[in-house]
């Protein structure tokens, strides 16, 4: 089991595993070499916002050689709550590998006999405390004042995450992409990457995004939010030296979990749970069990998770337009990149009409873009779970 799956229940069901092996063909099954985590470390980092974060600590992963010419580079812009972790194994033991193993490695939809595929993890990434993360946010030490930062940590957008990667490529020499793919929160990054940096761009591939925040998405995002806002213990951000709002961060994790999945599938996952429950009849204070399963998930991601880190992050998300003008035709009208958009059919968190608007848009631009959708049960996950769908158009649109 991923850690993608720990977003669903503690223990996923035989069902749903059943599901995600019999979708894995012979191809997907190769083995990438043992992967390793390196740190990229920058200094004065200058927000979209033009504030200044002294040192940019952000941890990165490579699968595949980078050629001669550095142009084989296919980056891979990771979600919400994931990060930089999208293929392979730590070590030979790992239970836990890359989310989109299914399509990233040797012969497979983004081959690493071919390409060099680089993954980053985002500022504020929603797990500080992972040691498989490194990232930098409320939750670091501030050399002014040898404290961690909390809210005195300058709003950041969709647009820093991608010129920190930027400045990570540029370390290595890298100065084209022949793709940027991501997913969700992945996908504004990489759609993003188009708009403000044309010329090094070739292709742009959005799985389960959207081109801009509308009303809906920002106040459907807010729902994240105010858990922690409301948990006592935030305290204003401060609560590095007391107890942490784990209460509020528990149940924000939960509601991040119910949106991002479709009934079809946590029925099925929760079948157990009825309205015909004993317990919640005779006592008030009684869960059923479909709710007691939820906060388990929670709880146990709750373990590397930070409430302020999570909250710029829903502010990122919030912001987003990509090109970051005034409107969305005038943020992509600079994108030179041919474009996929592959929305989840039944995801209603970032629901397809989002991705078709961007599409359109791009068309309406005179741009080379297509458009689509992925079935499954999964609903928003289904970009996840459900990607090896689409391995042969991804394969066919990074080759011609």
């Amino acid at each position: 089991m991923n850690r993608f799956q720990s977003l669903i229940k503690p223990a996923i069901t035989a069902l749903a595993l059943s599901m995600l092996i019999t979708a894995c063909s012979p191809a997907q099954v190769q083995a990438l070499p043992l992967v390793e985590k390196h740190e990229f470390v920058t200094h004065n980092f200058t927000t979209f916002g033009g504030e200044m974060i002294p040192e940019v600590r952000v941890g990165w992963e490579a699968y595949g050689e980078l050629n001669e010419n550095k142009d084989n580079v296919v980056l891979v812009t990771h979600f919400f709550s994931g990060n930089s972790h999208a293929a392979g194994r730590y070590s030979e033991d790992d239970a836990q590998p890359g989310y989109w193993d299914a399509i990233i490695g040797p012969g497979k939809a983004i081959d690493t006999n071919i390409y060099y595929v680089i993954s980053v993890d985002t500022l504020v990434n929603q797990e500080p405390n992972n040691p498989n993360v490194i990232t930098t946010g409320p939750a670091t030490t501030n050399p002014e004042t040898s404290k961690p930062y909390g809210l005195d940590f300058p709003v950041v957008t969709i647009r820093d995450f991608v010129n920190v990667q930027k400045e990570v490529l540029d370390s290595l020499g890298i100065e084209k992409l022949h793709a940027v793919i991501g997913a969700s929160m992945g996908s504004l990054q990489a759609l993003d990457w188009a708009a403000a940096y044309p010329d090094r761009v070739e292709r742009m591939i959005s799985v389960i995004g959207m081109g801009a925040a509308d009303p809906w998405t920002i106040a459907t995002l807010q729902q994240w939010a105010n858990p922690i806002i409301q948990d006592p213990n935030w305290n204003d951000g401060n609560y590095y030296d007391g107890e942490p709002p784990l209460a509020g961060t528990q149940q924000t994790l939960g509601m991040i979990t119910l949106t991002a999945m479709h009934p079809l599938i946590f029925n099925q996952l929760y079948a157990d749970s009825s309205p015909r429950e004993a317990g919640p009849l005779q006592d008030i204070r009684q869960n059923f069990k479909v709710v007691d399963g939820l906060q388990a998930a929670a709880k146990a991601r709750a373990t590397y998770a930070d409430a302020n880190h999570i909250l710029y992050l829903v502010r990122a998300n919030q912001l987003f337009m990509a090109g970051y003008q005034t409107d969305l035709a005038s943020g992509l009208a600079p994108v030179q990149a041919r474009s996929l958009f592959i929305p989840a059919t039944r995801d209603l968190l970032l629901q397809p009409y989002l991705a078709k608007h961007t599409h359109n848009t791009l068309l309406e631009l005179g741009k080379e873009s297509t458009y689509v959708e992925l079935e499954g049960p999964w609903g928003h996950l289904d970009g996840v779970f459900e990607i090896h769908q689409k391995a042969d158009v991804i394969r066919d649109f990074l080759n011609n």
